[in-house]
């Protein structure tokens, strides 16, 4: 009978790491593989938004200058810093470790639906999709 209750437990803890995993809270500091960093935060209405809190590199290769929002379509945000800029909007939970709204996607300055999911404890990918195609980065845990 005691090898039952500590079976038992066993199976109880499992489950509530798992449980516990699946509402993991995404809001950090992250580090993609090109050397950005992305803070995800809590934004408005209690949804989660992701902004640049600082680009690959200090400057832009092509200008010599500090990074601007260059491909946004819109010509008047163009000459904004890059760095504040939201790259996810909106993210509402969409099923476990998952969350869902739009992705700014400032290397073409386009709107794609965008997701974030956890990957693991350290680890997390930011994806946008086109006609049911997505793609995205893997992001490391920094803070």
């Amino acid at each position: 009978m005691k090898r039952h209750w500590i079976f038992g437990l066993a199976v109880m803890l499992l489950g509530a790491a798992g449980l516990a995993s699946a509402h993991a809270d995404p809001r950090g500091l992250w580090l993609a593989e090109d050397g950005a960093k992305v803070r995800v935060g809590t934004c408005g209405g209690g949804y989660i938004c992701a902004t640049i809190a600082e680009p690959k590199s200090r400057l832009d290769p092509q200008t010599g200058q500090p990074w601007t929002d260059k491909n946004n379509s819109d010509p008047a945000l163009r000459n904004r810093p890059l760095i504040g800029v939201a790259v996810l909007r909106s993210l509402q939970p969409s099923g476990p470790g998952k969350w869902s709204g739009t992705l700014y996607n400032n290397e073409n300055g386009n709107t794609y639906e965008g997701h974030l999911l956890e990957l693991g404890p350290r680890t997390i990918r930011i994806e946008g999709c086109a006609i049911g195609i997505c793609g995205g980065r893997n992001l490391s845990r920094i803070q």
